[in-house]
Parts: structure tokens; C-alpha cells; sequence
């Protein structure tokens, strides 16, 4: 894909709207929709990479209450002509057409290649990917497969929904201030994941999201890895202006 002249495209990652509460959640919401208000004139393309909510999922004929502002917005630059694309984090993996039907979203449950401008990306959450974490790695296969998706959608909402508030906030809980510090690029398993891709092929960008940490590590001389950051603390995104990708703050 080749860009229009004057066109960019942006990155954004782990909003977790809903968390730690609704008051909260309402003002993130607001400025988020600002922003994608502010960036509507000049916006081809814009990327999701998961964690949207801090938890969601689609039953049949209910979806969770609120987040009407966000999606409302999402739905108004669709239907303006720019692409967005959703990829599921680990808080909103259980999506089932509701975007794409209503919002005209494309939605993706593993990381994807694109072309951009003769520049190469590989996009994605960036959860279970690297090196160890075999625990969560096992879980997240048992949490995706459609048996685990049947039960759960056979718990009425407010059931369903009280269980899934109940883990999300012990997961974060569980990461502490550890998502607060770069932990070096023997330890970062993103770069670490993205090193072992470059020995069989060249990227020039990885992106993703999941680590919360806004991160900008150039893993050689052609290729580099962002982490976007969150919509929590840091208020970060990336956009590509169709010759570099940067690493941005978001003054409110």
C-alpha cells in the first residue's frame, strides 16, 4: 500500500476502558476520542493492537455495557473512508463479527505483516510471543479455544462479566511495577522475539503494544521495535508519515 500524498497512519495500544472504575475509565475514554477527532483529517490508517477494554466479550445478542463514545467514534471514521485495524489483546480476545459487522473493522487474533510504502511491518499485541512464559502461553490457548468461549457465553452477562472484572484486575495486580521498567534486550522478550524474526527475514518495523512501556529500540541498522505505551499513564502512540515512524506523547 502506498500511502496518499500528506497521509499517515496511526498506532495506538491498552486503553483498557472499564479499568480501575467507571468515573475513571469515562475520562480516558474522552480524551481518546479527542485525540481520534484531532487526527481524523490527515488519518489513512489507524491500528488498534488490543487491550481497547479491559475486558470483552460477544455473546450472541449482548455486548458489554458502555465504551459508546469510543465506538461510536470508531464507527464515524469508518464510515469517513480510513481503515482501522484491531488486533485482540489479551484483556478482548473473545471477539466474534461485532466489529466487523457494526463498525466495519478488520480484526486479527495473531501479529501481521504489512507493506507500507515499500517499508515492512510486522503488527501485533505482542502477548505469549518470545522466549518462556509457558504458563500464560498454555492459558491463552485454553481461554481462546471455542470450548472455553461456550462455557463462558453459557453465564448470564452480570455473571460472566463480575468473573472476568474479578481476574482482570488480579492480572494487573499480578504484573506490579514491572511493566514500569525497560528490563534490558537480553530480557525484553519482544525484542528478543524480534531478533530471532530478523535472522530469517528483514522488517524494518515492529510494532506492538501489551508491555505498556512506550519503548523505541533499534535492533539493527535497518529495523527498529516500538512499544507503544498505553492510554493509562503514558498517552503514547506512533505514526508513520509515509518516510519514518515515531514515537509520540499526546499533550491533552
Amino acid at each position: 500500500m502506498q500511502l496518499k500524498p500528506g497521509k499517515k497512519i496511526y498506532f495506538l495500544s491498552d486503553f483498557h476502558l472499564g479499568a480501575p472504575d467507571h468515573e475513571t475509565s469515562l475520562i480516558r475514554e474522552k480524551r481518546i476520542v479527542k485525540f481520534l477527532h484531532e487526527i481524523k483529517n490527515d488519518a489513512e490508517v489507524i491500528f488498534i493492537l488490543g487491550d481497547l477494554f479491559d475486558f470483552w466479550y460477544e455473546y450472541k445478542k449482548v455486548v458489554p455495557k458502555g465504551f459508546v463514545r469510543i465506538l461510536g467514534k470508531l464507527a464515524e471514521l469508518t464510515d469517513s473512508g480510513i481503515a482501522i485495524y484491531f488486533f485482540v489483546g489479551n484483556h478482548d480476545m473473545w471477539m466474534n463479527g461485532y466489529f466487523e459487522k457494526e463498525l466495519n473493522i478488520q480484526v486479527f487474533h495473531e501479529p501481521q505483516e504489512f507493506d507500507f510504502n515499500a517499508k515492512k511491518f510486522l503488527i501485533g499485541h505482542g502477548d505469549g510471543l518470545g522466549p518462556g512464559d509457558h504458563r500464560y502461553k498454555m492459558m491463552k490457548k485454553v481461554f481462546r479455544s471455542k470450548f472455553s468461549q461456550t462455557l463462558f457465553g453459557m453465564l448470564h452477562p452480570s455473571t460472566g462479566i463480575g468473573i472476568a472484572d474479578y481476574f482482570s484486575r488480579k492480572s494487573r495486580a499480578a504484573t506490579g511495577s514491572e511493566d514500569e521498567h525497560f528490563l534490558g534486550d537480553d530480557k525484553e522478550w519482544l525484542i528478543i522475539y524480534a531478533k530471532d524474526i530478523l535472522k530469517n527475514k528483514h522488517i524494518d518495523y515492529f510494532i506492538f503494544g501489551h508491555r505498556h512501556l512506550p519503548i523505541e529500540y533499534k535492533l539493527n541498522d535497518e529495523s527498529v521495535y516500538i512499544n507503544l505505551g498505553d492510554w493509562i499513564k503514558y498517552f503514547t502512540y506512533a505514526v508513520f508519515d509515509g518516510e519514518n515512524l515515531s514515537l509520540k506523547y499526546h499533550q491533552s
